[in-house]
C-alpha cells in the first residue's frame, strides 16, 4: 500500500472555513513580517510559503494501491554506444549541487561542503576537480551551480575565490527562507524579518524542493537557457558517487523531440541501511516519489520493507531546464508537502513545511527512473561514512572516488563508530592513520578506542571498551574476525 495526498472528504465545509481563516491570518502575518524589512531583506520571497501553507491544508492522506513503476536498468542505458563526440552533449549540461546544509551532524561549524573528506580535499574541491576534468578532457564548458541557503551562502562565497583559475564557471543562488510556524496558533513565530537575537532560530530553508522556484526567481535559469544549456544534473554535494554519467546524459539528449524525457531519477537497490529512503511508485499513470514522512505510522514497516519497495531515490536527478521554466510560469509544479515537527531550544513546538526536489517528478513529461549501480550512491552523512571514503577501499582520480580494484567483492563494509567518534575532530585524534580496510566486512567500535598506525581490519571486527576502560589498538596490528573487549593501554616508556 502507498499513500498520496488527495482532496479531503468529510467535514469538508467546516474544514474549508477553518482553512480560509488560517490562510487569511497567515497572509496578514507574512505581510507584517515583510513590513519590517529594510534594504536587501525586502527581496525575501515569502509568497511560496503561502502556497506551501495553502496546499498543506488542502491535503489529506489516503491509501492507494501501488503499481510497479517503469524503471530502466542502467545496463540497458549503458549498452547504447556513445557518439564519437561527447562535447555537444556536455555543452548542454549544467551541474547543480545542493549546498544548503551545515556540518553540524559531524560536529563541524559552517557549510558541510567545506569539510575535508580525502587528502585534504573538501566536498566542494572534489566537485570542482570532477567538472574541471570533464571540461579539459572534452574541451567543453560545463558550469557548476551551487544552491546555497542563508546558513551557507556567506561562507561558501568566501571560499569560491580559490577556484578563480580553475576551468569551471561557478554560479550560486540562494534558496528561500521560510518562517517556522507555531504548532498551536499555526502562525509564524518570527516577529520581524531579522535573523539575530531572538529571531536566530525562527527561520529555516524549506527543503531542496525549493530549487525550482528559487532557481527561476534568481534569473540564473533564464541565463543558462540563453547560453544553450538544456539539462541540469542535480545531486546532494555530500554524495561522492554523484558524478556526471555520460551514458545517462547521452540517453537524455538523443531522444526524439516529441518524446523528450524531461526528468530522470536515479534509483538503486534498497539494502537494510536504506529503509528510510524515498521510493518511486506509479499513480495516475505518473511516476511519483513517496517519502517516509508521507506514510501513516501504521504503514511505516510496510514502507521500509526491502521486498515490497525494492528501490530508493539517490537524489541524483537529471531535469530539463526548459521544462522547469514552463512549469514555473504555468504555476504547475506539483509537490507533496512534508510536515516536519521541531522543538526549538527554548522548548517551543514548531512545524516546518518542506518539499523534496524529487517529488516534482509527476509534473514532468516522459519521466523515467534508472536503476543505477550502488557506486553512484556514496553519501557521507556520518563520521562512519567518512572513515570508509578516507580508506584504501576507494581510489581517487580527478575528483572521483571509485572502489579499489584490489577489493575482491564490490559491497561496501558496514561501519558503526560509537559516540566517541561522532565529531570529526574527535575522530581524527583516534586514528593515527586510517586502517587498511580492503578485506573488511563489518566494523563496530564502541567506547574509548584509539588506533595506531598501519592497523589492518579484515572480516568482522568488533571493539568494545566498557565505561571507564580504554583500548589502544597497537601499530601494525592485524585483526581478522576478532572481538576485542576489556582494557588495553599502551603507554610510552
Amino acid at each position: 500500500t502507498s499513500f498520496i495526498g488527495v482532496p479531503n472528504g468529510g467535514m469538508a465545509q467546516f474544514q474549508e472555513v477553518m482553512r480560509q481563516q488560517l490562510e487569511t491570518s497567515m497572509h496578514a502575518e507574512l505581510e507584517k513580517l515583510l513590513d519590517t524589512a529594510t534594504g536587501v531583506d525586502k527581496e525575501i520571497p515569502l509568497n511560496p510559503h503561502q502556497k506551501c501553507y495553502h496546499i498543506h491544508y488542502q491535503e489529506n492522506i489516503l491509501n492507494v494501491s501501488p503499481l510497479s513503476p517503469q524503471i530502466q536498468p542502467y545496463d540497458k542505458i549503458a549498452a547504447r554506444p556513445l557518439p564519437d563526440s561527447l562535447a555537444d552533449s556536455l555543452n548542454k549540461l549544467v551541474v547543480v549541487k545542493l549546498n544548503g546544509g551545515l556540518g553540524t551532524s559531524m560536529g563541524c561549524k559552517g557549510p558541510k561542503s567545506l569539510i575535508s573528506v580525502r587528502n585534504e580535499n573538501t566536498f566542494l574541491d572534489l566537485t570542482v576537480q570532477q567538472i574541471e576534468h570533464l571540461n579539459k578532457k572534452y574541451n567543453t564548458d560545463v558550469p557548476l551551480v551551487l544552491m546555497n541557503s542563508f546558513n551557507t551562502d556567506e561562507d561558501t562565497k568566501k571560499i569560491l575565490q580559490k577556484y578563480t583559475h580553475h576551468r569551471v564557471k561557478i554560479h550560486t543562488f540562494n534558496q528561500s527562507r521560510y518562517p517556522r510556524i507555531n504548532k498551536e496558533s499555526l502562525l509564524p513565530v518570527a516577529t520581524d524579518i531579522g535573523m539575530t537575537g531572538e529571531n536566530a532560530d525562527v527561520w529555516y530553508p524549506p527543503g531542496h524542493g525549493d530549487i525550482y522556484a528559487s532557481f527561476y526567481n534568481s534569473g540564473l535559469l533564464d541565463q543558462l537557457i540563453t547560453e544553450g544549456k538544456e539539462y541540469i544534473f542535480v545531486s546532494n554535494i555530500d554524495n561522492l558517487g554523484a558524478t556526471v554519467d555520460l551514458n545517462i546524459l547521452h540517453h537524455l539528449v538523443s531522444q526524439p523531440n516529441g518524446k523528450r524525457c524531461e526528468f530522470i531519477m536515479e534509483v538503486t537497490d534498497k539494502t537494510r541501511a536504506d529503509v528510510k529512503g524515498g521510493t518511486l511508485i506509479q499513480y495516475d499513470n505518473k511516476l511519483r516519489l513517496l517519502e517516509i514522512a508521507q506514510v501513516p505510522k501504521a504503514h511505516v514497516d510496510e514502507f521500509k520493507s526491502v521486498t515490497k519497495f525494492k528501490i530508493f531515490n539517490t537524489n541524483n536527478l537529471w531535469i530539463s531546464l526548459g521544462a522547469i521554466k514552463r512549469l514555473q510560469e504555468q504555476n504547475a509544479m506539483d509537490m507533496e508537502i512534508i510536515v516536519n515537527p521541531k522543538t526549538l531550544d527554548g522548548g517551543q513546538n514548531v512545524i516546518q513545511l518542506e518539499t523534496a526536489v524529487g517529488a516534482a517528478i509527476k509534473s514532468f513529461d516522459n519521466a523515467l527512473g534508472i536503476n543505477v549501480p550502488r557506486s553512484r550512491f556514496l553519501p557521507v552523512k556520518t563520521v562512519s561514512d567518512l572513515l570508509l571514503v578516507m580508506s584504501n577501499l576507494y581510489s581517487l582520480e580527478a575528483g572521483s572516488l571509485t572502489m579499489s580494484q584490489k577489493r575482491e567483492f564490490p559491497t561496501t563494509p558496514h561501519v558503526k563508530l560509537g559516540s566517541s567518534f561522532t565529531k570529526v575532530q574527535e575522530y581524527q585524534t583516534r586514528f593515527e592513520s586510517i586502517p587498511d580496510m580492503l578485506e573488511l566486512d563489518h566494523l563496530t567500535v564502541s567506547g574509548d578506542v584509539t588506533f595506531g598506525k598501519q592497523v589492518s581490519l579484515k572480516g568482522t571486527v568488533i571493539i568494545i571498551a566498557n565505561h571507564g576502560d580504554r583500548i589502544d589498538i597497537p601499530a601494525g596490528t592485524i585483526l581478522e574476525n576478532k572481538i576485542v573487549s576489556g582494557n588495553l593501554r599502551i603507554l610510552d616508556h
